[in-house]
């Protein structure tokens, strides 16, 4: 039985530098260098041997893609220099624009619901409103029961200064460039998508 490569072929053509996965080895590195390693579903050398094998599903359906927190310790060790993170990044776009991506997944609902409003809206990360959207992104009963379960940190955290509890209010100096230039991003990205 032959291989599919056709998927494997989209992907070196349209995910954000998909390309780099055929310079992979398997050796592994990648997998022992990463702090969330033990938890990934599939590692990003298995993703990579995936995408080699046609397995689209397995791939785009996967967690994994997800679990990424953009360290970069992988791309740092990677004997080949592959833009690893990157790759991933792409590979989690790509199960959303095909609608596989588990709209439940919490990272992915905390990197779109989340983190992306947050940022958007005023420039910056504010800890209060994101801890508090996130917290309560299921509803008030369940954002409770989380901040009760997360007190004790919360508390620490305040004693010790890393915790503002006031809301960001105000935008970022230069907050009509910020916004001028995510605008030229989408615009950009939009024409990127009219034109494949």
């Amino acid at each position: 039985m032959a291989y599919d490569l056709s998927f494997a072929k989209e992907v070196y053509k349209t995910s954000e530098v998909g390309y780099w996965i055929k310079m992979c080895m398997q050796c592994g590195v990648c997998a022992g260098s990463c702090p969330l390693g033990p938890h990934w579903e599939h590692s990003p050398r298995q993703l990579f041997q995936l995408v080699r094998a046609g397995k689209m599903e397995e791939v785009l359906k996967s967690d994994s893609m997800w679990m990424c927190t953009s360290c970069y310790n992988c791309i740092v060790r990677c004997p080949r220099g592959l833009p690893i993170t990157h790759i991933v990044h792409g590979l989690a776009r790509l199960a959303v624009e095909k609608g596989m991506a588990d709209p439940k997944q919490p990272t992915r609902r905390f990197a779109v619901e989340v983190f992306w409003d947050n940022i958007t809206s005023t420039g910056r990360v504010g800890e209060a409103g994101l801890t508090m959207k996130l917290y309560f992104i299921d509803g008030i009963g369940p954002g409770i029961q989380r901040g009760l379960e997360m007190k004790n940190q919360a508390l620490g955290m305040l004693k010790t200064k890393r915790l503002n509890p006031i809301p960001f209010r105000s935008k970022i100096k230069g907050f009509a460039g910020f916004k001028a230039m995510l605008d030229k991003a989408f615009e950009l990205e939009a024409k990127k998508e009219s034109n494949a």
